[in-house]
């Protein structure tokens, strides 16, 4: 049976710093989170110009695993674990930041120095309390090993993680999570199955969706009801979408600057322990 639509979250424009601006669905003023995804950030496509100098600074993590969908251009990242990596688009990148880590990301230096396009979408997600203070680490995955999922043409969707169609995404998460991310062209329709009682969300990235008989416009998060399985989507423009779902955790979440823990205690902690220099060091 078909799922329910329980929220469509416009993505709202938030500065993360003061040279950076991105669109955040997630969490909403209608809707906090659907653990474990607690956060969904959009870089909407933004031109980069040649000789530009910009980095994201150095800044901590604690408590879950911040995943990078790279859509246009190039992305590095360097951490204090030790771990660096370049995703081109297409590239997942998904790093555990476990009991602390310090990271950097943004664009690499050669776009930086000839130019083009960014674009990406990050999600924040949770982990249960008992894994929150493993050693961190870090995984990626090129576009050509994520498998091909619901297949026709004109569609062209890649498992990242968790299992669909009896085929498994390369990356690993503590709890069972399917993403697919890729683009559907006009005109074609796609039955998306999801396991009831868990969370699913479908982020429009561009172009506009007919999903379950409604329409949805670009940079919107569709939340569904947990219930039932199947969801409908036919594309009245060119798309790009991400498809998300995932068992619930069913614990309480304290989210606070960059850290998601279980308790308050927890986050007051993690900015302690960050503010004495626990978290390591990372130059950039």
């Amino acid at each position: 049976m078909k799922k329910s639509i329980e929220h469509i979250l416009e993505g709202r424009a938030k500065a993360i710093t003061p040279e950076q601006t991105i669109l955040q669905p997630l969490p909403h003023k209608d809707f906090r989170f659907a653990n474990p995804f607690i956060v969904l950030h959009h870089l909407a496509p933004e031109t980069i110009p040649p000789g530009s100098a910009f980095r994201i600074h150095p800044h901590p993590h604690r408590g879950f695993a911040p995943v990078t969908f790279m859509l246009q251009g190039e992305g590095y990242h360097k951490d204090s674990a030790g771990h660096e990596g370049v995703i081109k688009a297409g590239d997942v990148q998904w790093m555990f930041a476990g009991k602390g880590i310090l990271h950097s990301e943004g664009p690499t230096k050669e776009l930086l120095q000839t130019g083009g396009v960014q674009e990406l979408v990050q999600l924040w997600i949770n982990v249960p309390a008992a894994y929150k203070w493993g050693d961190p680490f870090y995984q990626y995955t090129t576009r050509e090993k994520q498998p091909p999922v619901l297949q026709q043409e004109g569609v062209d969707l890649r498992l990242a993680s968790g299992r669909y169609e009896d085929v498994t995404g390369p990356l690993k998460s503590f709890t069972p999570i399917v993403s697919i991310s890729g683009s559907i062209r006009q005109g074609k329709r796609v039955q998306f199955s999801a396991t009831p009682g868990y969370w699913t969300l479908l982020y429009i990235i561009k172009g506009r969706a007919c999903v379950n008989q409604e329409t949805i416009a670009p940079y919107h998060l569709v939340v569904f009801e947990k219930e039932n399985d199947e969801i409908i989507l036919t594309a009245e423009e060119d798309i790009q979408i991400l498809f998300l779902s995932a068992e619930p955790i069913l614990e309480l979440v304290a989210a606070k600057d960059n850290f998601v823990m279980n308790t308050q205690k927890e986050i007051e902690q993690a900015i302690e322990d960050y503010n004495r220099g626990i978290f390591g060091t990372l130059s950039w």
